[in-house]
């Protein structure tokens, strides 16, 4: 098969020359895209080969540059379930301590908004979906377990927090933690995405695999996750990339991750509060 280069990769093969349509030998092909860079396009699978050692620099150079622009350009924005479903309003950073999460219906309520209705006196259900208040645990992992047996993923990802704990009852048990979050992070839980990124770094429960760990943490960042983008600054400053590590921090910060950012704070102080960032609901 002789090939010829050619640099009009718009409209013809970027190995042979041959131009989009359809045709036989000599004539014209159907044409697709490299599918790392979208830079040029093939007439089939022998000149993608052939071309591959010619556009594998520009090819490699092109892919990261698009990954970048997703990771940067995607998740700029607090997801959906980080507003409080009665006041539409963000739920301050860390969640956790500005929130409760009801098991009935798993969603978060400000507490500002169960104060406002406490003082009213009204506080004898649910606010989101009127289920009438418990106190026992019993009940509240009945409920959420409805919620686990439907298969929604913010309940699959608060049970394995609930047995990465060992709390509400259930015993500490890693294997049912990761197998929870497994399931929620394939359903786009990106509570669990971030979990899981924190068990494949430091192999709690299954094999350490750095790769992994940051394709989760990319996954929940480019979603929207706050601490998976800090924990990508952070990363990217250990390793000696500051600039990309600031451009991590400035859209964490933005979304309202401000604690982290306190100049009284050490390394290691930062360290532990990024730890302690991790859901326990």
């Amino acid at each position: 098969m002789s090939c010829i280069v050619v640099n009009d990769a718009a409209e013809t093969c970027a190995n042979c020359g041959k131009r989009d349509g359809d045709g036989g030998e000599g004539g014209t092909a159907k044409l697709t895209n490299c599918a790392a860079c979208r830079l040029v396009k093939y007439c089939g699978a022998d000149c993608q080969k052939a071309h591959r050692e010619q556009h594998k620099k520009a090819c490699e150079l092109r892919a990261a540059e698009l990954k970048d622009e997703r990771l940067y350009g995607q998740g700029q924005e607090r997801p959906e379930d980080d507003f409080c479903p009665i006041c539409s309003l963000p739920i301050p950073h860390p969640m956790d301590m500005h929130s409760s999460l009801s098991a009935c219906c798993v969603k978060k309520v400000c507490h500002g908004c169960i104060r406002a209705v406490g003082k009213r006196g009204m506080l004898e259900t649910c606010l989101f979906c009127r289920t009438p208040l418990f106190e026992d645990v019993a009940t509240a992992n009945a409920y959420l377990q409805k919620r686990v047996d439907a298969k929604d993923p913010a309940a699959l990802s608060s049970r394995g927090n609930q047995y990465y704990y060992g709390s509400y009852g259930f015993e500490h048990d890693l294997p049912r933690a990761t197998e929870l979050w497994t399931e929620a992070a394939k359903l786009g839980n990106i509570e669990a995405q971030y979990a899981l990124a924190f068990n494949f770094f430091d192999g709690r429960g299954v094999p350490h695999d750095e790769e992994k760990a940051l394709w989760y943490l990319e996954k929940a960042a480019m979603q929207g996750q706050v601490d998976a983008r800090h924990k990508l600054g952070w990363l990217e400053h250990d390793n000696g990339n500051r600039g990309r590590a600031v451009r991590h921090y400035l859209i964490s910060a933005k979304m309202g991750l401000k604690s982290l950012f306190l100049p009284s704070r050490t390394c290691s102080q930062r360290a532990e509060l990024q730890k302690r960032n991790m859901p326990r609901h």
